[in-house]
């Protein structure tokens, strides 16, 4: 199957080593967001999206991206995302964001992954971030996992 890992990932790069990890296990095509165009996802049979989290969401290059694609009726993704808090009901639904916008451009969203990260974003720079060493080994056993249940 043709299958595109893209991401988002900047300042400490964490996003980029769950992507490196996935797209190993995949044998996927694995690309930043802004070294992919439609075109390619049109080609593609599995799309994964990832970005860290900011305020709850997934960085706008991503929901930018995604808002502007053409229908994708039949297309599998899957959603991976870094940051420094957990996913729960009240923090951190840039998951649930996603998927809603993806859905809505037809594609079928056959997993989700994330893990924390080292995060220094906003006032966290002050007392040296959280999560320092994250993503770490375990993490990226995870993401291997992960990608391993996609093929089933």
């Amino acid at each position: 199957m043709n299958t595109i890992v893209t991401y988002v990932s900047f300042h400490h790069h964490n996003t980029e080593k769950v992507a490196k990890r996935i797209a190993s296990v995949l044998e996927a095509r694995l690309a930043p967001l802004s070294k992919i165009s439609k075109e390619d996802l049109l080609n593609a049979g599995l799309v994964g999206f990832g970005s860290g989290v900011y305020m709850s969401k997934m960085h706008k290059s991503v929901i930018d991206f995604v808002d502007s694609l053409p229908a994708m009726e039949g297309k599998d993704a899957f959603i991976f995302s870094t940051s420094g808090i957990r996913k729960n009901f009240l923090f951190n639904k840039a998951h649930s964001h996603m998927k809603e916008k993806l859905e809505k451009k037809g594609f079928r969203i056959v997993g989700e992954f994330d893990c924390r990260g080292f995060d220094t974003y906003g006032p966290l720079r002050f007392i040296g971030g959280i999560n320092r060493k994250r993503p770490n080994e375990k993490d990226l056993k995870r993401a291997e996992e992960f990608a391993r249940s996609l093929f089933k």
